[in-house]
């Protein structure tokens, strides 16, 4: 199963564009693929991983491509719990700091919680109950 910060780093370990929410989240994806690919040195599979993701290839073999190396960077971070923590505390640190732009809108939930409503630009009456 994917999840947002292992595709993000893994697109953008590959050369590619990740779509992210601001300037915070994407200083995050930067300083998180440096790490990874760090702790990828002297493991032949994930360093070949990242070599093929990076490499020109037709849009159905780069998806692909790009998934394996995802594969890589998950299975590192369920190796090493401790490594793992420190990713999560920066991708969630750039998360809540991630400020929308122009007409954006971030909105940032941490938690648990049996209902959340987050809302923008309401207009009228609004009876939540």
């Amino acid at each position: 199963m994917s999840d947002p910060m292992t595709v993000a780093i893994a697109t953008a370990m590959a050369g590619k564009a990740v779509e992210v929410a601001g300037e915070p989240v994407r200083a995050a994806v930067a300083e998180l693929s440096r790490r990874v690919r760090e702790r990828f040195r002297g493991r032949p599979a994930d360093e070949e991983a990242l070599a093929r993701a990076a490499e020109d290839a037709s849009p159905p073999e780069r998806i692909e491509r790009i998934e394996v190396l995802q594969g890589a960077v998950r299975r590192l971070l369920d190796e090493d719990s401790a490594f793992a923590a420190e990713v999560e505390t920066v991708w969630n640190q750039a998360q809540t700091l991630a400020r929308a732009s122009e007409d954006g809108v971030v909105n940032v939930f941490s938690g648990h919680a049996s209902r959340v409503v987050q809302l923008r630009d309401v207009q009228g009456d609004l009876n939540i109950g």
